[in-house]
């Protein structure tokens, strides 16, 4: 049985209606919230495993829904909206979104789309080993502080090691370099931001070849992300 649990914000009543029932029809257990304010609401009390939200919301827009969704948690977030303007879907990636898919859409691959999500934003760890995140021909132990490329070991320092189990671990969400000075070096570190660039251009050093399936990238003018393709 699926138990991922979906909310869904948008103000038309007749697609939340359609909506909902396609993915109970999955399986999916579903939340409907017609506004903003009610949608963030939701999210606290349902705590949901993906969110399918609209832009042009009442009392709060989908956009600010998402800047304060992604304030404290990395849940999956899909946008709908009738812009189809690349600005638009940038400005929504940016914001932390995991896909923006424009209106009106086919009900198939709505679901197409939550699925792929869900299998990139959800890396596989056995019970009890929730310090180790896996992907194709690599994996990153927290509680070892090891580092395996093809089921092999590799020499990692720490930081290095610390940096690409967070990035992995949010997969395909893009972090500024101030971001992950305060998420991996933390608050009071005083360094240069260029520290963040020396990692990683370190980290793909070791993990050049390793996979086809996953890259940690640069995104000009912003900062990084570990992006599963």
């Amino acid at each position: 049985m699926n138990n991922t649990k979906i909310l869904i914000i948008d103000n038309d009543e007749v697609l939340c209606d359609q909506v909902k029932e396609t993915l109970e029809n999955e399986g999916y257990s579903v939340k409907v919230a017609s506004d903003g304010a009610e949608g963030m609401d939701c999210f606290h009390m349902f705590q949901p495993d993906f969110v399918i939200t609209g832009i042009l919301l009442s009392k709060k827009d989908g956009l600010q829904v998402l800047r304060e969704i992604r304030e404290t948690s990395q849940t999956p977030i899909l946008i709908t909206s009738v812009k189809s303007e690349v600005f638009d879907k940038v400005l929504g990636l940016e914001l932390g979104a995991d896909d923006y898919l424009v209106k009106p859409y086919n009900f198939k691959e709505l679901l197409a789309r939550i699925k792929a999500i869900l299998r990139r934003t959800q890396p596989y760890t056995h019970p009890g080993e929730e310090d180790v995140v896996r992907f194709d021909n690599m994996e990153v132990s927290l509680q070892k502080f090891e580092l395996k490329l093809g089921g092999k070991p590799v020499d990692v320092p720490p930081k290095e090691l610390e940096l690409l189990y967070f990035l992995a671990s949010n997969s395909n969400r893009v972090y500024t370099r101030d971001q992950l000075l305060d998420k991996v070096w933390g608050f009071e570190y005083l360094g240069d931001s260029r520290t963040v660039d020396v990692h990683v251009k370190r980290l793909r050093e070791k993990l050049k070849g390793a996979s086809d399936k996953w890259t940690l990238k640069t995104v000009w003018g912003v900062g990084y992300k570990f992006e599963v393709i």
